[in-house]
């Protein structure tokens, strides 16, 4: 690949989203980087040279508090993808939208039917342990996508619809109006407990209570340790695939310290990617 001095829209947006950390939730006190863990070595070498790589960050007495840092970071995510994301027309068509915190997923067209079983258990509460909570999914991001209307349906060189088929894709918007489920984006800021694991049940929620494609499930994460990437990236079937911060330069800081092997498996595996894939892994 031939590199030159044009910046890419990826790299330019990485920049930024780098930046936009440095200035919220990604703090250091006492030399302890906010994404660090205090009582783990290792993940604070980790943790300072990712700081000391994307320039350094602001000292502050005390870091944020947890939910305090995991909102900004969703914040900042959010802004990455809306900067990324929706620039990619030419080989995404469509009207997207990428929201945060959007509420339950039974407003998208593919689980509206989740609406009626809500309001069935609110009326018969004995039922919820028969049935349990799943639909009560509230991602953290989502992209959806805008159902079409004929005009746009019928704008190429040839007729696509017509008063008589299709009667029922919900890409039509004669046939449905509900926002359309493309992707759901899960914020970890670091991976410290088993509540980090509730990204794979939500996953794996989305892919059985739909009624209609299924939607991309990722990870976006700031956890600067392999071992704890390793326990919500390895294996298949409910996640798509989990996105680092900074993954070029969480490789450079474990090969210096003889430590990549976990996170070169990862990759090698297709487990693990950089910030900067994601908007075009979205994107397929």
């Amino acid at each position: 690949m031939t590199k030159n001095s044009v910046k890419g829209l990826l790299s330019a947006a990485r920049s930024t989203f780098h930046k936009a950390l440095l200035d919220g939730p990604l703090t250091v006190s006492r030399g302890i980087p906010a994404n660090a863990d205090k009582d783990n070595r290792r993940s604070v070498i980790y943790a300072q040279a990712i700081v000391l790589a994307l320039g350094g960050a602001r000292d502050v007495p005390e870091k944020k508090a947890g939910q305090t840092a995991g909102d900004e970071f969703e914040n900042t995510v959010t802004a990455f993808l809306q900067a990324t994301f929706l620039h990619l027309a030419h080989i995404r068509p469509g009207q997207w939208k990428v929201l945060r915190t959007p509420g339950a997923i039974s407003q998208f067209e593919q689980y509206q039917h989740l609406a009626h079983l809500l309001d069935v258990v609110k009326a018969q509460p004995d039922l919820k342990a028969s049935l349990g909570g799943d639909y009560l999914i509230k991602p953290d991001i989502v992209i959806a996508r805008e159902p079409e209307s004929d005009a746009v349906l019928n704008s190429s060189d040839r007729k696509i619809v017509d008063d008589y088929a299709p009667m029922h894709s919900p890409l039509r918007k004669a046939n449905n109006t509900k926002l359309i489920l493309h992707a759901s984006v899960s914020c970890k800021w670091t991976i410290r407990s088993d509540r980090s694991q509730n990204a794979r049940t939500e996953a794996l929620n989305l892919i059985r209570n739909r009624k209609g494609s299924v939607p991309h499930a990722v990870v976006v994460t700031a956890e600067p340790l392999p071992s704890r990437l390793g326990s919500i990236a390895y294996g298949t079937g409910d996640l798509d695939c989990i996105y680092h911060i900074a993954l070029p330069e969480l490789l450079a800081i474990c090969h210096q310290e003889g430590d990549a092997d976990e996170l070169n498996v990862m990759i090698a595996g297709r487990r693990l990617r950089d910030i900067a894939d994601l908007p075009l892994d979205l994107a397929l």
